[in-house]
């Protein structure tokens, strides 16, 4: 974590006419603090690529924002294309195609402040970072992801860490690309992949990374090595249309299919997993190789603070983004973090970020929200297997919500797809949709409301 205390790009220069301005706000102990017009937390997908389309919205109005008067507040070092991850545990590509600078990724007209957000203070429009900079902002765009929480297994940080253990992950940068390893050391045994209950980041990416395994033994002769899935959720996935074909793949394939079983501990001495069952009880299995899939929730920052609900999410409206607090009205939030009843994936992001900014202009020109609604669109790219992809895509209610419906079967796996995840898409994430201009299945249009 930085704790740098520059902040880069604000500037109190007088700039023309048709710009909003960056203002200081006085303290009580009489020094300055910047108020920035819109305060990004947040810069992963969803905080770079609304902070450019917010600047972009307001300059298409005649109505611009001067350089700095967005900010941009990240501790984080470096940026990571997260989908890359499963790619990388593939053997695909190399995982370092998947970080840059964060730095290198903020334009000059847009702050960058290389701190994390300590504490909200909604009332007065207000945070406080890690450092006890205190920023003030007009709005608030909450874009501060999902955590995941490899230590609520026992076992299984140390089992990460070693070199023998058997176990990975395609869950953090550290460890997608141990999950090839393991996956080419294999020679016999068993392999099982895990997914918690609850929610995660990408609910499809636990099989991803299992089908890919799995076909990657076939092809090397390596048939006799057994594959089973472990899953704390009812069904292979939450759509159901999407869940029978990938419930027909598994039996066609013989992969073992587990439900309702969450792993709780490791063993990587003796190589085996612990589950808990649905009735309480637990079972404990064998393996020779594990990858897992970590319980996630809300970031502790938003545990306690007044802009989340109980359990740590930041509140919306489902359809506008906006804080449910009529006293928070000037708080957005999208992406992982928010409590958005949707699957959390980067192609969510690109549907929700152009109606957030839509709204959040209107509420900054008129002090009301516009007409964009968020009808719930997600995408969860599936590989399953080299050279083919089923791309499940859906909303609110977990209806089919299909690009490609009058071309393909959706439910059934193609190259073309493959291709989009495996080339299309991470080309189109660095060069456009952290820029603000892409638009998810709208490509490079954006939406009009």
């Amino acid at each position: 974590m930085l704790t740098v205390s520059v902040v880069r790009g604000v500037r109190y220069t007088t700039q023309r006419a048709t710009c909003y301005q960056t203002r200081s706000a006085t303290t009580s102990s009489g020094s300055q603090k910047p108020t920035y017009k819109v305060l990004v937390v947040g810069g992963g997908d969803g905080g770079l690529s609304t902070a450019q389309q917010i600047y972009n919205r307001f300059a298409a109005a005649g109505k611009r924002l001067a350089d700095g008067d967005i900010a941009i507040v990240d501790g984080a070092e470096n940026h990571y294309y997260q989908p890359g991850w499963t790619i990388a545990g593939s053997g695909l590509k190399d995982k370092t195609e998947f970080r840059r600078p964060l730095s290198s990724l903020v334009p000059k007209h847009i702050s960058l402040i290389p701190e994390n957000v300590k504490s909200f203070s909604p009332k007065s429009s207000s945070v406080v970072t890690t450092t006890g900079r205190d920023i003030s902002y007009e709005t608030l765009v909450v874009a501060a992801g999902i955590q995941s929480n490899f230590d609520a297994i026992k076992g299984l940080p140390d089992a990460l860490a070693s070199p023998t253990s058997g176990v990975s992950s395609i869950y953090s940068y550290a460890t997608c690309d141990k999950v090839w390893r393991e996956i080419e050391n294999l020679k016999s045994g068993n392999a099982v992949f895990t997914q918690p209950s609850g929610i995660i980041k990408c609910a499809g990416a636990p099989q991803k990374i299992m089908w890919m395994a799995w076909d990657r033994f076939r092809r090397t002769g390596r048939d006799a090595i057994k594959v089973d899935f472990y899953t704390g959720m009812p069904t292979m996935f939450s759509v159901k249309k999407y869940s029978d074909a990938l419930n027909q793949l598994r039996q066609e394939r013989g992969v073992g299919g587990y439900f309702g079983h969450d792993l709780v501990a490791v063993d990587s001495a003796e190589r085996k997993a612990t589950f808990k069952k649905a009735d309480g009880t637990t079972v404990t299995v064998d393996y020779s190789m594990l990858h897992v899939t970590p319980p996630m929730g809300p970031l502790n920052v938003f545990k306690g603070s007044p802009i989340a609900d109980a359990v740590g999410w930041v509140p919306v409206d489902k359809g506008t983004l906006q804080h449910v607090n009529p006293e928070f009205s000037n708080v957005f939030a999208l992406g992982d973090c928010a409590n958005l009843p949707t699957s959390k994936t980067a192609a969510a992001i690109t549907a929700q970020a152009p109606v957030l900014t839509e709204n959040l202009f209107s509420f900054v020109d008129t002090g009301k929200v516009g007409n964009a609604i968020y009808d719930g669109y997600t995408s969860c790219p599936l590989l399953t297997g080299y050279g083919e992809l089923m791309l499940a895509e859906f909303k609110y209610g977990l209806e089919p919500k299909e690009s490609f419906a009058y071309i393909f079967d959706q439910a059934k796996s193609n190259r073309f797809f493959y291709h989009l995840k495996k080339d299309f898409f991470p080309y189109v994430y660095w060069h456009y949709m952290i820029n603000g201009t892409w638009f998810g299945n709208r490509a490079f249009s954006r939406p009009r409301y």
